[in-house]
């Protein structure tokens, strides 16, 4: 315990700090412009000096430890007459423009002279002058207000990890800058923006069009992109969000964003929102009463149950819409519809990986505090770039380097390419092979566990029969970096589910996570791919993670919903989608979700689409997937609906509602509508009913409420009960690796600045990327004599596509990468698809593709 006294007041402290972190747990105030909760103290600016018994000199408050018995004063005359001076030479070269300036309001500068400034300038020097930087296309630079604290070189190198900035030249030239010199290119997180204590560094998204006091009101809530799901509050005026901004201590990401979280927010204002249902008339979509679409899709759902049973109705949710939303989608498909066919766009990774995973190591394997990678001594990284799927994770990860520790990262990652230690490069879509050698060196060194739990065991009968390698290149040092690690996280991302044989890459990764006692992380692209799995929107599970084969949990909910269940499980996504295409399915209803753009093999879903009697579609925009709808339901956008999300943490949050709007209907009170029309109520008042329901029915949610949310971190198992059990012996399939024989192939890209097809319509997000881009090697480059920004057209089997390249060097020579967030540059549309026999997610490897000038 340590005591001091500031101002006369006694503070005791459980730990050292420094005295101005002191004085702030006391309600003390002193100014500052250097310091920053983020960063390490840097005692640049003296303004926070203090005068501290028997020290003969002002200390600063940021730098100095506090000490027991420690008296310290923080205002006195000669205090004041220190930062009256340090103040008065800040501002000889600053441009007193605070009318015109869009910190004006909250400037700290602006706020020290108010309290501490001299009341008028004795320097008559001019002032420096430096040409303002609008070259950017997000971000905003006016070097003559910069006071150089250094708060947004530090945020970007020690916080961010970036070092795409650096302060220049000498004295009263001194300046930030980026490397590359015009413009930031960098990954427009924003940070540099929240550190900047002046109005040196703005966004040009809110620039001239408001001030801090004209807003109408501030939400906290949660970024609807990712999985990490990063709070932030939102304000708002005129029903319009102008800006987003983090705040310290608030959320799980403590005050950092990424690029889509801070500039993400502009779709929700596009012109292309739906804004009353639509209903086909012949070949055309015309606008409908919200009574005659319902009323339409009752009859055309009951008529087909009717017809050809439940069985012939399938439905599709959505990991972008809320846990309320999906607990009523499924509720009304198993209840009103009479099927389990239910799923949602996660079969292709997440959902995939969560099952199979659980399935091996029971429930809640994934559910690890993100803070925890920072604490590890080792990560090890596979099957995606954290950095650019969750920024905010590649945070944690690339703070655990700095504090110490290994980062092995087996295939490509660009985002922590300055932070591995340890790089595995396997041979073309051959990452199992890897896996499964590097699974059987640590299971042999680990010796024999004794065989008790099923894994051993399947681990144990695959040793005997594996005849493949082991001493691949780099393993050797992998292995033994794991063996002697007593802390480690493992990061797995979906480019291994997305595999004809991804379920290999999943058994080895189980293994590794037993034998190893690690942490598991699963990357998610969307915000409630957890939640929408926990909701119950897969086929084979009821709420809770409560499996639908038992009977006596599927009593459980009929007794809740006074209807039976079917006892038989569903179809997963994609044999819905096959069973359309086959007639066996009749009728599909998608809620928030655009299969067409999002699955592989364009013109095989939409075929399958057409191939359907009946198909509803409930979304925000007219969407590849709507426009085949024959009844198209507008819903809302994240930052309309109030409800929860559960992410990849397992951690519920609540999703508040930002902006009202006439344009559509939330998704539950949609659906519940509906269900009252087929002749089964579900009267709910709003999101929190829904949820007051849930935590009656389901075993998982047991008396959890908003307030409860909202007051605590709510951590998986919440209040509830987590299936418990024994693990059944494991049925390990055995395959040979196929060969890749072809001369070029197409993988997947996920970019940092894009997130599905809705980032396309957020102008700041567009303004930072504004096209696709065809990632090729240096060898492919030099070989077709292109260069960056070239147009070639890639060609497939299902067809191609006119794109400008980016020469990427990282890039492998057999391999071209391509996002799927354009519309009509989709890299799925041209891919192909093989079901892994196991997870029943689509393998999209192998995709031969060519080449040639556009």
């Amino acid at each position: 315990m340590i005591t001091l006294t500031i101002n006369g007041k006694e503070i005791r402290l459980d730990k050292p700090v420094t005295v101005l972190k002191a004085a702030q747990q006391a309600g003390i105030k002193i100014p500052t412009l250097c310091n920053h909760e983020l960063l390490k103290p840097f005692g640049g600016c003296r303004l926070c000096v203090v005068e501290v018994e028997r020290m003969p000199k002002l200390m600063t408050s940021c730098t100095l430890m506090a000490a027991d018995g420690m008296v310290v004063r923080t205002e006195s005359d000669t205090i004041a007459d220190v930062r009256r001076a340090i103040l008065e030479f800040l501002l000889i070269n600053h441009p007193l423009d605070c009318p015109v300036c869009d910190k004006a309001g909250e400037c700290e500068l602006q706020d020290a002279v108010m309290q501490y400034g001299p009341p008028t300038g004795r320097f008559i020097e001019e002032k420096r002058k430096v040409r303002e930087s609008h070259d950017d296309p997000i971000l905003a630079r006016n070097m003559e207000r910069c006071i150089v604290c250094t708060r947004c070189v530090r945020m970007c190198e020690d916080v961010q990890g970036a070092s795409a900035i650096s302060m220049i030249e000498r004295g009263g030239r001194t300046v930030m800058e980026p490397f590359s010199s015009r413009s930031f290119n960098c990954e427009y997180c924003g940070n540099c923006i929240t550190a900047c204590p002046v109005g040196s560094i703005l966004s040009r998204l809110y620039m001239h069009s408001y001030r801090p006091w004209q807003m109408d009101k501030e939400v906290e809530t949660i970024c609807g992109y990712c999985g990490v799901g990063c709070s932030f509050v939102a304000q708002v005026r005129d029903e319009s969000i102008k800006r987003v901004i983090p705040r310290i201590g608030f959320g799980m990401n403590n005050g950092l964003l990424c690029s889509k979280g801070r500039f993400g927010y502009g779709f929700i204002e596009d012109s292309g929102r739906l804004k009353t249902p639509l209903i086909r008339k012949g070949d055309a979509l015309v606008e409908s009463t919200w009574d005659d679409a319902l009323d339409l899709v009752a009859e055309k759902l009951t008529e087909i149950k009717d017809s050809y049973g439940g069985r012939a109705i399938g439905g599709i949710a959505s990991a972008r819409c809320t846990n309320e939303d999906n607990y009523v989608f499924q509720k009304f498909m198993r209840v009103a519809c009479g099927t389990n066919n239910i799923d949602s766009i996660s079969r292709t990774g997440y959902a995939a990986a969560q099952k199979y995973f659980e399935g091996l190591l029971g429930q809640g394997i994934n559910a690890n505090i993100i803070g925890g990678i920072k604490r590890s001594d080792m990560v090890l990284v596979l099957g995606g770039d954290p950095a650019s799927v969750n920024p905010v994770l590649g945070l944690s990860i690339r703070a655990a380097a700095k504090a110490g520790a290994e980062v092995a990262v087996i295939g490509h990652a660009p985002g922590l390419e300055r932070y591995k230690t340890i790089n595995v490069l396997p041979p073309l879509f051959k990452e199992a092979d890897i896996l499964e050698a590097l699974l059987l060196e640590v299971f042999r060194a680990r010796g024999n566990r004794g065989e008790s739990h099923a894994i051993d065991r399947a681990v144990s009968e695959f040793d005997k029969e594996y005849s493949g390698k082991t001493d691949m290149h780099g393993l050797e040092e992998l292995k033994d970096k794991l063996l002697k690690s007593d802390s480690i996280s493992i990061v797995f991302g979906m480019d291994l589910v997305q595999r004809t044989d991804g379920h290999r890459a999943l058994f080895a990764t189980a293994g590794l996570t037993h034998l190893l006692e690690a942490r598991l992380y699963l990357l998610s692209e969307r915000p409630n791919e957890q939640g929408v799995i926990d909701a119950g929107c897969v086929p084979d599970m009821l709420p809770g993670g409560r499996p639908l084969g038992i009977p006596d949990f599927r009593r459980r909910y009929e007794d809740a919903w006074k209807r039976p269940i079917p006892d038989t499980e569903g179809m997963t996504l994609m044999e819905m989608i096959e069973g359309a295409k086959k007639g066996d399915m009749k009728a599909l209803y998608i809620m928030g979700d655009n299969p067409v753009f999002n699955l592989p093999d364009r013109t095989f879903i939409k075929e399958s689409l057409a191939s359907l009697d009946f198909l509803v579609v409930q979304d925000i925009f007219l969407t590849e997937t709507a426009e085949l709808a024959d009844v198209v339901l507008p819903a809302l956008g994240w930052p309309e609906k109030s409800g929860t999300y559960t992410n990849l943490e397992r951690r519920i949050q609540l999703l508040r509602k930002t902006v009202e709007t006439t344009s559509g209907m939330d998704d539950w009170s949609i659906i519940s509508r509906l269900s009252c029309r087929m002749g089964y109520d579900m009267l709910y008042t709003d999101a929190e009913n829904v949820m007051d329901e849930i935590s009656r029915v389901s075993p998982l949610y047991r008396n959890l409420s908003y307030k409860e949310i909202s007051d605590k971190e709510c951590l998986w198992p919440y209040n509830g009960e987590p299936l418990r059990g024994e693990a059944k012996d494991i049925k390990v399939i055995k395959e040979k690796s196929r060969d890749y024989d072809a001369d070029l192939y197409l993988a997947l890209d996920k970019p940092l600045f894009h997130s599905g097809s809705i980032s396309q319509r957020s102008p700041g997000l567009m303004d930072i990327s504004p096209e696709p881009r065809l990632k090729i090697g240096t060898r492919l480059a030099e070989k077709m004599c292109l260069k960056d920004g070239d147009n070639v057209i890639i060609s497939a089997d299902r067809g191609s596509i006119s794109i400008r390249v980016s020469i990427d060097p990282c890039v492998n020579g057999k391999v071209v990468l391509m996002s799927n967030n354009f519309k009509e540059k989709g890299a799925l549309g041209i891919m192909g698809y093989n079901l892994d026999p196991v997870t029943k997610a689509p393998g999209i490897e192998g995709c031969a593709v060519t080449l040639r000038r556009g």
